[in-house]
């Protein structure tokens, strides 16, 4: 195993080296590992919130700027294209800066255009400052991962990932109920006010805590051609995956962009094997572990975000619920991806990622399989249940796939690998969201006629039919003003048991992703290189 130097950047200021460390806490704050973990998953915070805290805000959105559905939808658009195309291009400015500056930067960026969005009165500077909130939260993530990875030691660098985890994951699963609770007792705009004070706090302990690490040998240039193709191969497939529910799976233009991103990957990758910096060294990729966890955490996305997308709708238009209520139902899988993190952490240390990894997807696979059982008078016991498992099955993911992917790369490419395992995480929750939303669509598709006239209700037109598919797919009754009663009750029946039937599908193929998962997980170990970081010593 070999083993990298780092550089104190921030040492006394007077040319003399900083003192040697052992990877245990100083007797100052600033470079403290556990501090260092506080300040980095404030930060954090504000981004993982922002994935799905705005989806709660979009309908107060839409009436208060006047937005169309397509207008609505750039907003979370927007923000995830941004992220996804600049996160291993982010990952590699903190490689060549150091991760302290990027993470500083990030922060102040996102809070910044956070504080923009609420202060914005058309849906188009909305839009635009939701680009630059996912241009500074792509410096933010992977500069987080690279001081985690710096400034703890090995025997603990899990736990710490763990804890990161914890916070993404909590983030993310409490972003609806944060978002309802805003919106319906201050306004929109607190949705995304509420970055502005936090990220000032991040700030605050970052420029105090925050110590800058940097390899020996971390880059000295820049591989612009590099850049400009990953860049493009990233945004022609984010790009597809979003349009591709709109334009259709079988469309010329959905496919012309599925070309385009293989043709810039594939020169993309002739190119990296040229230059002599290169932006992501295909050396890298020589590691199975890594790779492995690469796809591992592509799978984990798709069943994952892939199968909440439904779950959301079918708490709030199958049940009924509010927004507040349906985050609520949500908590035993937030409650277990925050317990379960950080024993993750501790159990990866101990026998290593391979098991936990295994384990977690097998209960992912079976908690997809249970949701797909889900009917419309399923008890929140039941659905309980379900969640609680997801959550438990998915914190050794987000714990070990992490590990794995920053633990086999070399320390001056940790910014790198933090880019590539939040860059497979957004690729994978937009895959997720649209092969399972076509899967979703066909189902309903097939069926919605059939249940229809089963109902006894009249023939709907072709016009009528895309409708009525269109509001099913999201679980609504598409029914009309001045309906009588007994037709509106019959056509909502029909509405539900169709999407029903659509989600299961849907949490089939879900849960089939995770257990092809499982495979993947046993080719992972744990990180060559982790002791690269504190654990060796800064100079």
């Amino acid at each position: 195993m070999t083993s990298q130097t780092t550089i104190d950047k921030t040492g006394p200021g007077d040319g003399t080296p900083a003192a040697p460390s052992d990877g245990t806490p100083g007797k100052g704050l600033r470079g403290h590992p556990w501090y260092t973990l506080i300040t980095v998953a404030v930060g954090v915070m504000m981004v993982a919130l922002d994935g799905t805290i705005v989806a709660i805000a979009n309908p107060a959105i839409g009436a208060d700027l006047g937005a169309s559905l397509s207008e609505l939808q750039w907003i979370t658009n927007a923000y995830f294209l941004a992220l996804a195309v600049c996160l291993i291009t982010a990952g590699k400015l903190g490689d060549r800066f150091g991760h302290r500056q990027t993470f500083l930067i990030g922060v102040v960026g996102f809070a910044a255009a956070s504080g923009a969005i609420g202060l914005s009165d058309s849906i188009t500077l909305v839009v635009i400052f939701r680009v630059f909130q996912g241009l500074f939260g792509a410096l933010l993530m992977p500069a987080a991962l690279g001081l985690l990875r710096a400034t703890f030691p090995a025997e603990k660098l899990n736990m710490a990932i763990g804890i990161w985890g914890m916070v993404i994951g909590a983030s993310t699963a409490g972003g609806p109920i944060l978002g309802g609770v805003l919106v319906e007792h201050v306004n929109w705009q607190s949705v995304f006010f509420i970055n502005v004070p936090v990220g000032v706090l991040a700030l605050a302990l970052g420029v105090w805590i925050l110590l800058d690490h940097r390899a020996e040998n971390a880059p000295r240039s820049f591989d612009l051609l590099g850049i400009a193709l990953l860049s493009a191969a990233m945004f022609c497939l984010v790009w597809a995956l979003i349009k591709a529910p709109e334009w259709g799976w079988g469309d010329g233009y959905t496919w012309s962009f599925v070309f385009a991103s293989i043709a810039c990957f594939g020169a993309f990758a002739f190119w990296e094997t040229k230059v002599k910096e290169p932006l992501v060294p295909l050396a890298l990729f020589r590691s199975v572990p890594l790779s492995a966890g690469v796809v591992l955490m592509v799978l984990m996305a798709i069943a994952f975000m892939g199968g909440l997308f439904f779950v959301t709708f079918y708490l709030q238009n199958v049940h009924g619920m509010s927004p507040i209520d349906a985050g609520l139902h949500l908590l035993p899988l937030t409650g277990m991806m925050i317990v379960g993190s950080p024993l993750a952490g501790v159990m990866i240390t101990k026998v290593g990622p391979r098991i936990p990894l295994a384990g977690g997807m097998a209960f992912t696979a079976l908690a997809m399989y249970g949701m797909s059982t889900l009917e419309t008078d399923t008890g929140s016991g039941v659905m309980s249940l379900w969640f609680a498992l997801l959550g438990l099955g998915l914190a050794p993911v987000m714990v070990g796939a992490t590990e794995v992917i920053v633990g086999n790369a070399p320390l001056e490419l940790s910014g790198v690998a933090g880019g590539l395992q939040q860059a497979a995480m957004q690729i994978g929750g937009s895959l997720g969201t649209a092969v399972l939303g076509a899967v979703m669509a066909s189902k309903v598709d097939s069926d919605l006629e059939g249940n229809w006239a089963k109902a006894g209700l009249p023939p709907l037109t072709p016009e009528q039919a895309d409708q009525a598919s269109e509001a099913v797919q999201v679980g609504a009754a598409p029914v009309a003003g001045g309906t009588p009663e007994q037709i509106a009750a019959k056509i909502t029946d029909v509405a539900h048991d169709t999407f029903i039937s659509g989600m299961s599908l849907a949490s089939l193929v879900a849960a089939g992703v995770a257990a092809v998962a499982v495979l993947v997980a046993f080719l992972t170990k744990r990180g060559e290189n982790a002791e690269a970081g504190a654990g060796v010593g800064h100079i």
